[in-house]
């Protein structure tokens, strides 16, 4: 089974046995998911670079059990950026996806979901994100989608602005931009805080009980992302999922209409949605806020 070969950023990658299926069910090849990773990095690139990537590898395909990897590997090439980052026992030395090569390589790797810090390598421990993740119970995106309403309700009431995107598997994720002036303590404090008095104002629907068996039918208000260490599904992701859904940003209105679900998008698909839509993440950094605004 021959090769295919990608020229970018002037590196030649040839992606072994692209013909492999990695999705079972939908028939998705290796060459499908690394012609994906290819043709989105342009799109993507802003919102991975300078960030440690956890790569979710399944390098049999997503019917066999694939793995988790921080550290970058040793036979890696040497234009592949890397950061290496301190944890409790040592450290980790970090893949970076800093140019549109990186993507076409880590497909051929196997990688299939990457999950993204929500901290830049030059400033570790200070996030310029914070993400609430909405979970719902089961599989009842609706659930989700009164949460994320009612997010967006409490932050539209302090005039701040926020960013949603789907993430392919079951919820929605919230994204704030912040300004790096507050430490990944302070952060997560005020977003318990924050999913706190959201979960009081709507005792019915909301939910910040870690244990699932006492959310009920509620949407869990996941903070746990936001600590050093800790990653979500990067924009534009791929989902080791039947059909290759894509964690995709989108625009509020689109998030809560009756139209999307969680896995609404994928490889099949993204790109006619990216011929018709504007980057709804365009202006993410442009006005970073400070955490503390979010609980004053």
């Amino acid at each position: 089974m021959t090769g295919r070969v990608y020229e970018l950023d002037g590196h030649r990658i040839e992606v072994s046995k692209p013909g492999k299926v990695l999705f079972p069910q939908s028939g998705i090849t290796k060459g499908d998911l690394a012609d994906y990773y290819a043709r989105i990095a342009e799109v993507a690139l802003p919102y991975w670079r300078d960030r440690p990537l956890t790569m979710q590898r399944f390098p049999d395909g997503i019917g066999k059990e694939g793995f988790f990897q921080k550290n970058i590997p040793e036979y890696f090439p040497d234009w592949v950026r890397r950061s290496e980052m301190p944890k409790e026992d040592g450290t980790v030395r970090y893949v970076l996806v800093n140019n549109c090569a990186t993507f076409a390589y880590l497909a051929d790797q196997g990688m299939v979901t990457p999950h993204i810090g929500l901290s830049r390598v030059d400033r570790p421990n200070h996030p310029d994100r914070m993400v609430f993740d909405l979970d719902p119970p089961g599989k009842d995106f609706g659930k989700v989608q009164v949460a994320a309403r009612r997010f967006r309700e409490i932050l539209d009431e302090r005039g701040l602005r926020s960013f949603v995107q789907t993430t392919g598997s079951r919820g929605l994720h919230v994204i704030l931009p912040l300004d790096r002036s507050r430490n990944f303590d302070e952060v997560r404090e005020i977003a318990r805080q924050l999913a706190g008095r959201l979960a009081e104002r709507y005792p019915g629907e909301l939910t910040t009980e870690q244990r699932k068996a006492k959310r009920g039918d509620r949407v869990y208000l996941d903070t746990g992302r936001n600590a050093y260490g800790q990653t979500h599904v990067a924009p534009y992701g791929v989902r080791a999922l039947d059909d290759a859904p894509v964690a995709t940003p989108v625009e509020w209105d689109e998030a809560l209409s009756g139209a999307m679900r969680a896995g609404k998008y994928g490889i099949k698909n993204i790109f006619r949605r990216l011929g018709a839509k504007e980057d709804p993440w365009a202006t993410i950094d442009d006005e970073p806020l400070d955490a503390a605004s979010l609980v004053r």
